[in-house]
């Protein structure tokens, strides 16, 4: 009797579990290899930061995904190598032996090798970043409630956001909202005229990846909530006092969160295939290893060019080579021809706060009101389980209606 063969899938981002989909049912069996026993929906982690939303609400039980998948495994596991020429992804709880392996790993924060940054930053990829910033944001209004020096008050309340794309600007037209609207009323000792919000981008302008109206609509919102964009600020140190500007220039405060980029996760690079500067492996157009054409690479893992161009690392192109690379472990497994991957544009949002986002879909802009309709739409759809949109649909409207976030603690991790 024919061995079934075995698909390792690493990673259960979007491009992980849309991959598990695509080959559900099929003649194989899957191996789903997360460090996490959960999904997460990145794309709101800045909720969860600032107060809007729970942890359990923008996460899934992996388990609870794959229950109806009868040839599919899930193991909780840390990757901490890849034995490409014996088959076998070496995890924290042993080797997992392979016929095929498909990578998606994703990204980590890039502070391009700035220890200061890096040890005393603000991330912001996964839950713990969140939390640690939530407690961080309220811990700081705590303090500023029992201080009496001026200088240091403004300092405790003057959160800087590094990074002008998507991720950049909706935590920071997430903390306007959450102190204009919220904690105004829950501190009513503070004058938060003292608090500085602050968006700092390296370039020439907001959302490089839309069109340019949309960019300056984007800035003209966030600075119609009180946020100070500065464009051509490159942070070149910051010691969780203040941070210095690579021009020299000098910002007291205690917050900096950085959404200046990201870089694939270190396991690539442990596996001694050729990478580019962000880490991510160079593939064929397949999708596949040039040397081992039983590994496919995938997402923000994966280097591939198209007209001319790098793709970036954003979740619509590792959905779309997820599809594909698995399709591909279907043909050799089947004998048929392999495809080579084509990224669909299928259009980017943004949201600056309620009432407000940037959308862009081909031929078709929209910013304002509708624009922020459809991000919401756009948003729940993704979400995994019926229970999630549910509460966080619950939670927009409450928000909505008044400017209100119950999950306002402190809690000590």
């Amino acid at each position: 009797m024919e061995r079934t063969p075995v698909v390792v899938i690493l990673g259960g981002g979007f491009a992980g579990l849309h991959a598990v989909k695509v080959l559900a049912d099929e003649p194989v069996k899957i191996i789903l290899v997360d460090k996490n026993n959960y999904h997460l929906f990145q794309p709101l982690l800045y909720q969860v930061a600032t107060a809007g939303l729970g942890p359990e609400d923008i996460s899934y039980p992996l388990r609870a995904i794959l229950q109806q998948q009868s040839n599919t495994e899930f193991h909780m596991a840390e990757a901490v190598d890849i034995n490409l020429e014996g088959k076998k992804l070496i995890t924290s709880n042993g080797e997992i032996d392979y016929d095929y392996l498909l990578v998606a790993v994703g990204a980590v924060t890039n502070f391009f090798g700035n220890a200061n940054v890096a040890k005393n930053a603000y991330g912001l990829k996964n839950l713990e970043d969140a939390f640690k910033l939530r407690n961080h944001i309220l811990s700081m209004c705590e303090l500023a409630t029992q201080e009496n020096d001026p200088a240091i008050r403004r300092e405790l309340l003057t959160f800087i956001v590094t990074g002008g794309g998507a991720t950049g600007v909706e935590c920071i037209g997430g903390i306007a909202e959450l102190v204009h609207h919220v904690l105004v009323k829950d501190y009513p000792e503070l004058d938060f005229s003292e608090s500085s919000l602050l968006l700092l981008e390296g370039g020439d302008r907001l959302l490089v990846s839309m069109p340019e109206d949309l960019s300056m609509a984007a800035l003209t919102e966030l600075r119609r909530k009180g946020v100070d964009v500065r464009f051509h600020a490159k942070v070149d140190d910051f010691d969780s006092r203040g941070v210095r500007l690579a021009d020299g220039t000098s910002i007291p405060a205690r917050t900096l969160v950085w959404g200046a980029g990201v870089r694939c996760a270190p396991i690539i690079e442990k596996c001694k295939v050729q990478t580019d500067r962000l880490g991510r492996a160079m593939v064929l157009p397949t999708l596949q290893l040039p040397e081992y054409p039983e590994v496919f690479v995938v997402g923000d893992a994966a280097h591939y060019k198209q007209d001319g161009r790098p793709l970036p690392m954003i979740a619509p192109v590792a959905v779309q080579q997820a599809e594909t690379a698995a399709k591909n472990v279907l043909n050799i497994v089947q004998g048929n021809p392999l495809q080579n991957f084509l990224y669909r544009e299928l259009g980017n949002l943004a949201t600056i706060g309620r009432s407000f986002a940037v959308a862009h879909f081909n031929r078709w802009k929209f910013s304002g009101f509708f624009a922020w309709l459809l991000w919401l739409a756009v948003h729940l759809i993704r979400l995994v389980g019926f229970r999630n949109r549910f509460i966080v649909t619950i939670n927009w409207a409450w928000d909505y209606f008044f400017y209100d976030r119950a999950l306002r603690m402190i809690h000590r991790l």
